[in-house]
C-alpha cells in the first residue's frame, strides 16, 4: 500500500518509532561496508525515486540518492528550473506523468501546497524533502541521532533555540507522536505554528513557549537550533538582532543536562546562531545526524511504499 509522507502525522507515532528502528537495524548491518553497495535484501530492487529540487540542496539530495542505491533502486534528479514544472507545467499534470514512470517521488519546494497538490494528483508516494511548513524527514534522522545517543523518546526533554521555522514544527509535531516535551526559545514574531503546537499538545506532547534561552535550555537532554535565515527567505539585519540572545554557546549548554546532546540540521552558519565551541564539542551529534539521513530515509522509503 502506497502512503505519502507530508508530515509525521501521516505515518503516527508507532510507524515512526518503527522506521527508527528499522533504521538502526539496517545500519548496524552496514557497518564497515563501502557506502554504495547495497543492502543485502536489497528490498527497493528495481524501484525508482524521482527527485524534485526547487531548493538548493546537500543533505536531501546526497542523502536520498543513497538511499535509494542502498536499497537496491536509483534516483532521478530533477532539477524544477530545467524541467517543465520550471516553464509552466501544472503541478497536477507533472504529477500525472511521473506516476506513469517512477515509482515514488520526493520534492524539496517552498510553498506546502504544492506538495498536498502534487500528493493530491499523484498515484504513487509523495515524500515530503522539505517545504516551508514541514522537515519530517529531518525530525526522523533526528530522532533516530537522539536514541543512539542515549535518550529515550517518551519523557525527553528537548530545547529549541532561535526561528520557530519549519524544521521546529516537525519537532514539535514528534514531541506530541512520541510523547516529549520540547521548550521552545523563540523572540517574539518568531514563533513556531500555533497549529502544530496545538496537535502536539491535544497528542500528549508538552510544549512549553518562552522568550527566555536559559529556561529553554534549563535541564535539557537535548538542545537544538537553526540558521536564524532560512533558505529564500526575508529577515536581515532586523531578525539577526532579535536572535541573537538565542545563540547557543557554552554557556548556554552548560545549563543543559551534562548528557545532553547537541543538534542541527546544517548547513551552519557558525558565529551566528551556534558557535564553534558549541559545534566542533564533545556533545555535538551534527555530523551522526546529518549521515542518519541516509539511514531514516531509507526507512521512510520502506513505509511510504508499505514494505514496512
Amino acid at each position: 500500500m502506497a502512503r505519502d509522507f507530508l508530515n509525521l502525522t501521516d505515518a503516527g507515532g508507532d510507524a515512526v518509532a518503527a522506521m527508527i528502528n528499522d533504521a538502526i537495524d539496517r545500519k548496524a548491518a552496514r557497518l564497515g561496508q563501502p557506502k554504495g553497495r547495497v543492502d543485502a535484501d536489497a528490498p527497493l530492487a528495481g524501484h525508482v525515486l524521482a527527485m524534485i529540487f526547487e531548493k538548493n540542496s546537500t543533505r536531501t539530495r546526497v542523502s536520498f540518492d543513497m538511499a535509494m542505491r542502498q536499497l537496491g533502486g536509483s534516483a532521478l534528479i530533477m532539477e524544477a528550473g530545467s524541467t517543465q514544472l520550471g516553464r509552466g507545467e501544472t503541478i497536477a499534470d507533472t504529477a500525472r506523468v511521473l506516476s506513469r514512470m517512477v515509482d515514488a517521488i520526493m520534492i524539496r519546494t517552498d510553498d506546502h501546497a504544492k506538495i498536498e497538490e502534487l500528493a493530491h494528483y499523484a498515484d504513487v508516494p509523495v515524500i515530503n524533502g522539505l517545504t516551508d511548513l514541514s522537515h519530517p524527514c529531518q525530525t526522523v534522522a533526528d530522532l533516530l541521532t537522539v536514541v543512539e545517543h542515549g535518550h529515550a523518546l517518551p519523557g525527553l526533554q528537548m530545547a529549541w533555540l532561535g526561528d520557530g521555522n519549519n524544521v521546529a514544527n516537525s519537532l514539535i509535531e514528534a514531541a506530541g507522536l512520541m510523547k516529549f516535551t520540547i521548550r521552545l526559545g523563540c523572540p517574539e514574531g518568531y514563533d513556531a505554528d500555533p497549529a502544530f503546537i496545538e496537535r502536539a499538545r491535544a497528542a500528549g506532547g508538552e510544549v512549553v513557549v518562552t522568550r527566555s534561552p536559559q529556561e529553554a535550555a534549563a535541564g535539557a537532554d537535548v538542545v537544538v537550533t537553526d540558521t536564524w535565515i532560512s533558505m529564500g527567505q526575508a529577515g536581515g539585519e532586523q531578525k539577526v538582532a532579535a536572535m541573537a540572545p538565542y545563540q547557543v554557546d557554552g554557556a548556554l549548554m552548560a545549563l543543559a543536562k551534562p548528557s545532553a546532546t547537541f543538534l542541527h540540521c546544517l548547513p551552519a552558519h557558525r558565529g551566528e546562531e551556534v558557535t564553534d565551541l558549541v559545534i566542533d564539542g564533545p556533545r555535538s551529534a551534527v555530523w551522526d545526524e546529518a549521515e542518519n539521513r541516509i539511514h531514516g530515509q531509507k526507512s521512510v522509503l520502506l513505509w511510504a511504499l508499505g514494505l514496512l
